[in-house]
């Protein structure tokens, strides 16, 4: 079982190799029992916000040998990838400002993804 801060990292490094934008990783324990660790990222369009969801279902795969339990939305603006303990939502940039999960979970931590991303 590979350690939810661990995977949360390499999700966002998988994120971030395929040039995801405002990738942002929430420590949700505290707050909610759905799940420890949200990771929040968009596209630059439609194709592109599927693609980075494909490529993080592909990448985690072969690095961690680990699936997603499901995966939900893939025609829609926001796909949701469901690792159990880790939600990694997807959005095109409109509908990541429609629905604001950063704003929904303000008495959440921050994880720190400065060790994993890099700056443009």
């Amino acid at each position: 079982m590979t350690d939810p801060k661990n995977l949360a990292k390499e999700i966002a490094k998988v994120l971030d190799e395929k040039k995801a934008v405002d990738i942002v990783a929430i420590e949700t324990e505290e707050v909610t029992i759905v799940s420890d660790i949200f990771i929040i990222a968009n596209g630059t369009s439609n194709t592109h916000t599927k693609a980075l969801a494909e490529e993080v279902e592909y990448e985690i795969k072969k690095r961690l040998d680990i699936d997603p339990d499901h995966i939900e939305g893939r025609a829609t603006g926001w796909i949701l990838l469901d690792y159990g303990t880790m939600l990694v939502h997807i959005f095109d940039a409109e509908s990541r400002e429609y629905y604001n999960l950063e704003r929904l979970w303000t008495d959440a931590k921050r994880l720190d993804l400065s060790d994993v991303l890099t700056a443009d």
